[in-house]
């Protein structure tokens, strides 16, 4: 049935339609578009927001990743998201995961923790506006503990972040 023929018609959209020619206005792509993570587990100082270290392209469509920050050259609205697995075997009385735009926070995520050795993911994802040019999102994590060998652990399931453009 051509399209052009459904004027009064409703369409049933539970059926399946074989089009023949272009279909256009449908869809689009989620690009640019970024995934990475760090392989090495990265030492961190006490209270203060460090900045992750993130070296290894899952994929990275456009080229937009480079110095720990992504820089899309498309403007619009983006899904970011990013993951920490901390290691403190010191009593930290939280752990923090933030995304920072332009070199200030956006998005943040907090836990308390009350056991003497912690271990854990801190996911965080937000949406933002970039304008295509000098726009850049980070990913920052911090541990507020007294002493001790503290870190973000490193691999691919554990220290990542990543986004792309949302279609709008």
């Amino acid at each position: 049935m051509a399209i052009d023929k459904i004027q009064s018609e409703s369409i049933n959209l539970a059926d399946n339609f074989a089009f023949t020619g272009t279909v256009t206005g449908a869809g689009g792509v989620n690009t640019p578009a970024f995934h990475v993570y760090e392989s090495s587990s990265q030492t961190v100082s006490a209270n203060t927001y460090t900045k992750v270290t993130l070296n290894e392209e899952l994929y990275d469509t456009n080229n937009n990743f480079a110095s720990d920050r992504f820089t899309p050259t498309t403007a619009g609205k983006y899904f970011i998201y990013g993951n920490i697995h901390l290691d403190g075997a010191s009593y930290p009385t939280h752990l923090e995961t933030a995304i920072y735009k332009n070199g200030s926070i956006i998005a943040r995520n907090f836990t308390a923790q009350s056991s003497a050795t912690v271990y854990g993911n801190k996911i965080i994802s937000t949406t933002v506006d970039m304008n295509g040019s000098s726009d850049y999102v980070e990913l920052y994590g911090k541990l507020n503990y007294a002493a001790g060998n503290n870190y973000f652990v490193g691999g691919q399931k554990d220290k990542f972040f990543g986004g792309y453009k949302i279609i709008t």
